[in-house]
């Protein structure tokens, strides 16, 4: 359905002058080829004892010596600004490698030596098409995106949630759950994807937020993959509930909700996300034009999506569209102004 790997694209000198402008850009440590200088690995368990696709990775003394206060540092710019004055308590306890999917990335694992509490952050490859998946979530969702840039380093703050296919595993079956609210969000995540073309939404690409409302539990679906932001050129791919890990919830959606409603939460997301471009039109502006200098995806993809786009559509309006960019314009504004479709 998708490709295995992507090409990587490069962070143009117009988007770092973005993410300059914007606060993405910070004088970080540049350390992502220094973690590859790892010389040992085993599988990482999770702690239900499971082999995960992580690796826990090793280095020599004097190359972790050197890792160290820059990962601390690290640390402390994406989270409390840079003050390393805070940071004398916190150690890296353990390196994480990911060698799958796209970013290959490394996820880090912070600890406070006065009480034992852990956090994780991530270091992955700059990678152009990553970075404007995650300023469009940051602009068009409800969630607001932490991470920062600077040369091939990108730092991610870590997303909390049960990841999508621990959740559809053991989750959706159990009598406590709430089947229309968990529906009801799934139906809007996907919305959410479909709308700015967010794509490779399977289950082990998003994560379920649990929270405890004061009468009901809520659930919400974050994205935590953002590479294949408007890359392959099959229209369905921006379709999470067509993945076939998905089909459980695509399932719970056509058991607890009908049409009328499904149709409601579609237009809701819709609604908000028109909101959110008329809130921050400067920065949307901005981004979109950026994206329109800097090539991040195959030109055969390009003209893929327009003709798959412009039959959803029933239009001509995509054919002849420069730029993945540009598709995503023309997408959100036909979306954002017509009625619901299946």
């Amino acid at each position: 359905m998708i490709s295995r790997r992507k090409e990587k694209y490069p962070v143009s000198p117009s988007l770092m002058q973005y993410l300059h402008h914007f606060g993405r850009r910070a004088d970080i440590p540049v350390v992502y080829d220094d973690l590859l200088r790892f010389t040992a690995s085993m599988p990482y368990e999770n702690p239900s004892g499971q082999e995960t696709l992580w690796l826990t990775v090793a280095y020599e003394p004097s190359v972790m010596a050197e890792l160290q206060p820059k990962l601390t540092r690290l640390y402390a710019m994406l989270k409390i600004g840079g003050d390393l004055s805070r940071t004398e308590h916190l150690a890296v306890e353990r390196v994480d490698f990911g060698d799958f999917g796209n970013s290959r990335p490394f996820r880090i694992r912070i600890i406070n030596r006065f009480n034992g509490n852990t956090d994780h952050y991530y270091v992955k490859y700059a990678d152009a098409s990553r970075i404007y998946g995650l300023e469009l979530e940051h602009l068009l969702s409800p969630f607001r995106i932490n991470y920062l840039v600077r040369e091939n380093t990108l730092i991610e703050e870590h997303i909390a949630g049960i990841p999508g296919d621990n959740f559809i595993g053991t989750y959706l079956e159990r009598e406590d759950v709430n089947k229309v609210r968990i529906a009801k969000e799934f139906v809007k995540f996907a919305e959410r994807c479909y709308l700015r073309l967010l794509g490779d939404m399977r289950a082990v690409n998003y994560v379920v937020d649990i929270t405890p409302d004061f009468e009901e539990v809520q659930y919400r679906v974050r994205p935590i993959d953002f590479d294949q932001q408007c890359y392959e050129k099959r229209l369905e791919v921006y379709r999470p509930h067509l993945f076939p890990d998905n089909k459980p919830v695509d399932d719970l959606v056509r058991e607890h909700l009908n049409v009328p409603t499904i149709v409601q939460y579609r237009q809701e997301e819709r609604s908000q996300t028109a909101r959110r471009i008329q809130a921050e039109s400067r920065r949307y502006t901005a981004l979109l034009s950026t994206m329109r200098k800097t090539p991040i995806a195959p030109q055969d993809h390009v003209e893929q999506l327009a003709t798959e786009l412009d039959a959803y559509h029933e239009c001509k309006d995509f054919t002849g569209a420069a730029s993945m960019a540009d598709l995503v314009v023309r997408h959100l504004q036909r979306l954002l102004a017509g009625e619901i479709r299946d």
